[in-house]
């Protein structure tokens, strides 16, 4: 793995900070209708990403996930600006404007959704992996699932194959306790889900959602696995979400209490403990970062409210286009 030092402790406290505020902000225009649709937040998850985009080559490695999938193509290197702006429907958006919550899509960082269907992503993710095996090329795929998603036959038979054809991919399950609303308990007799694994013998374990080290550290391993060509590897991560499953939903399934509790192993706050405590940044020097993220948020809230919403006859340019079409042609 690669070293966690001052400057990574320093860069995931500043990113992870990003990412809730961002969404913070999204929570708030959401209210506003500013944002329309779905809205599903990453806030308390944000240790998953932050530890595995360490252990990543951000100059080859892809990315695909369901749809919590605001902060990721952030992290692997898209404008927050052009997402900001995709989320408000704007022209300015990764998709034109085209695409909103659940479909953010980033050819250029390799991230590849974004995905609203359940478990969908999950083939996806091994075709991708199988494309890189196939032409040779020496990247990694790390495919993200909810706890929910792994009911679903697709993920089966997606393992399967992975290990039939030994495919540069990391499955992880983002288990968060309980999918849309229903805690994983009440949906399989076991709840150790990584054991999924053991069945198609998948490397596989569960790891500490809630730090960054921790899955910096396992998500590693199974990238240099994948990259060495030892094959697939299947991780739970066991986190939590402290908004609903999305923006619509009561939580009527847990207590205040128990997000309360979930608050006190904080990532953002577990890896500030360490900074404060190891003395890598002052007061002054954290309250600066924290004033950076504040201005980064409120810019990329201005430059969505800015944008334009797209002109009415762009949707005939996103869909397909054939050549002897006599009619209007494409202007994209």
């Amino acid at each position: 793995m690669k070293e966690i030092t001052k400057e990574v402790y320093l860069k995931w406290y500043e990113d992870m900070l990003f990412w809730r505020k961002f969404e913070d902000k999204l929570a708030a225009v959401y209210i506003q209708q500013k944002v329309r649709g779905f809205l599903h937040l990453y806030n308390g998850q944000e240790a998953v990403l932050a530890g595995s985009l360490h252990a990543m080559d951000l100059t080859k490695d892809r990315m695909i996930t369901a749809y919590r999938n605001h902060v990721q193509p952030i992290g692997m290197g898209e404008d927050p600006k052009r997402v900001m702006a995709e989320l408000y429907g704007k022209s300015t958006g990764t998709s034109g404007g085209n695409g909103g919550s659940m479909h953010i899509f980033s050819k250029e960082h390799r991230f590849y959704g974004g995905h609203g269907i359940v478990g969908g992503q999950i083939p996806l993710g091994a075709g991708l992996a199988f494309g890189d095996k196939y032409f040779k090329r020496d990247s990694v795929t790390l495919c993200y699932m909810g706890d929910g998603a792994v009911r679903q036959g697709s993920l089966h038979e997606t393992f399967n194959l992975a290990m039939l054809w030994q495919l540069p991919v990391v499955f992880i399950c983002e288990n968060n306790g309980y999918a849309m609303g229903t805690s994983v308990e009440r949906t399989a007799n076991h709840q150790e889900i990584w054991k999924l694994g053991l069945g198609y013998e998948m490397p596989c374990g569960p790891v500490d959602g809630m730090d960054p080290v921790s899955v910096a550290s396992e998500v590693s391993k199974a990238v240099e696995r994948a990259r060495s060509g030892g094959g697939p590897t299947f991780l739970e991560m066991k986190t939590y979400r402290y908004r609903g499953h999305s923006m619509s939903d009561a939580q009527h399934y847990r207590t205040k209490k128990e997000v309360e509790e979930y608050r006190k192993i904080d990532p953002i706050t577990q890896v500030l403990d360490v900074i404060k405590k190891e003395k890598y940044a002052s007061d002054d020097e954290i309250k600066t970062i924290d004033k950076r993220v504040k201005d980064l948020v409120k810019e990329c809230e201005q430059f969505a409210e800015d944008s334009d919403f797209p002109a009415l006859d762009q949707m005939y340019d996103t869909v397909y286009e054939q050549e002897d079409y006599p009619f209007i042609k494409h202007k994209l």
